[in-house]
């Protein structure tokens, strides 16, 4: 079945109650602001109306006729520009903060004759225009046509679109004239990545990487042996007990040597109403890398656990690649925490921990075997 995507409308439903009619009666629909152009025409036509008035001369009337006239068409024929256009907003399937994505804006007309022309879209986040615009020179009645801008957002976390803003300069560029249209959606920007050979270390000597060696009853297959009492029969590999006319049964990897506890220092002075900058982005980028570390793991078949102060993000272990987006959506959205606050739990034996901590005199990330001052034992990463 399709997705059925929001969408909002130039057409103004009826209000309901007496509190939404008066806010309609004082509120203007329309916006009509003057193009440089506009001035100097309207300017024109006022100089031209004083001379006919003064003079008296009848091709000066016709003049001003004419002009009058032109400001009136455009009033007339923008609006109905403007009329019956239904927008719609496609965001991608992905977002990660200062990297620029393609946010796709589709535009119906539902006239049943008329074609809308010169129509500009600007999204509104957080009630604000973004810095870029959609435009579509010519709609004819009935059709839909879809376009995208191209936007960067600065940081990860939920952010909030609230609607558009509709405009045409349609027929002469005279006026602006434009009208906000509220379509409220959400979206998450995940963490920005790094690469994985600014990991270094913490990359590369993580345990699990080999097989290490370890029996288990589950796990990762590592190898045979003869059937000995207390094997399991369902372990029984039979393509080779048949080649080798004896019993032989699966060994497994342990799973716990397969599994990285990565742990975010996400203290920050005040907890999220922290204003220093610098701690700030010191934050984002103890982010980014732990996001950096959980996926690269998670691609080479890891067991993956994100613990942070205050919470464990998630709860369960993370297996597989297609846990991705939960991973990042948990990173998105982790707030700063007080620095009194413990971290959720202690590191244990059952997986290999790794302290991702923010370090706001050096963005490069940097590793080590050590003990911080917080008294974690593992490795330390300082992004």
């Amino acid at each position: 079945m399709p997705r059925v995507l929001p969408s909002a409308s130039t057409t103004t439903p009826r209000p309901k109650t007496w509190s939404e009619r008066w806010r309609r009666w004082w509120r203007p629909p329309r916006r009509l602001t003057f193009t440089r152009e506009g001035k100097y025409f309207v300017g024109i036509t006022f100089g031209v109306g004083v001379a006919a008035i003064n003079t008296g001369n009848n091709l000066l009337y016709l003049l001003l006729g004419m002009m009058l006239s032109m400001i009136v068409a455009s009033g007339i024929l923008s609006e109905l520009s403007l009329r019956d256009l239904t927008v719609s907003r496609q965001p991608p399937g992905r977002l990660h903060a200062r990297q620029p994505f393609l946010m796709g804006i589709a535009l119906l007309n539902t006239k049943r004759r008329l074609p809308s022309f010169s129509i500009e879209v600007e999204d509104l986040l957080d009630g604000k225009p973004v810095d870029k615009k959609c435009y579509f020179l010519k709609l004819p009645a009935g059709r839909q046509q879809a376009t995208s801008y191209r936007h960067t957002l600065p940081r990860r976390g939920r952010y909030r679109l609230t609607g558009f803003i509709l405009s045409t300069k349609f027929p002469f560029a005279l006026f602006r004239k434009s009208r906000t249209v509220e379509l409220s959606s959400e979206v998450i920007v995940f963490p920005a990545l790094v690469s994985a050979a600014r990991l270094g270390a913490a990359r590369t000597n993580a345990v699990g990487t080999e097989p290490s060696g370890k029996r288990a009853r589950r796990g990762e297959p590592f190898g045979l042996h003869a059937f000995r009492e207390g094997d399991d029969p369902r372990d029984i590999h039979w393509p080779t007990t048949a080649r080798r006319g004896r019993t032989m049964v699966r060994e497994y990897e342990d799973e716990a040597a397969r599994r990285v506890s990565i742990f975010i220092e996400n203290a920050l002075p005040g907890g999220e109403a922290c204003t220093d900058e610098g701690e700030r982005d010191a934050l984002e980028r103890a982010v980014s890398v732990a996001a950096s570390l959980a996926l690269d793991h998670l691609e080479r078949g890891f067991a993956v656990r994100l613990v942070a102060r205050g919470e464990v993000l998630p709860t369960q272990w993370l297996i597989g690649r297609e846990q991705a987006t939960v991973l990042l959506t948990a990173l998105a959205l982790l707030p700063a925490a007080l620095p009194e606050t413990p971290f959720a739990i202690r590191p244990d034996s059952a997986a290999d921990p790794v302290l991702v901590t923010p370090r706001p005199s050096a963005p490069a990330a940097a590793t080590g075997r050590t003990r911080d001052r917080r008294g974690f034992t593992g490795r330390v990463v300082e992004a």
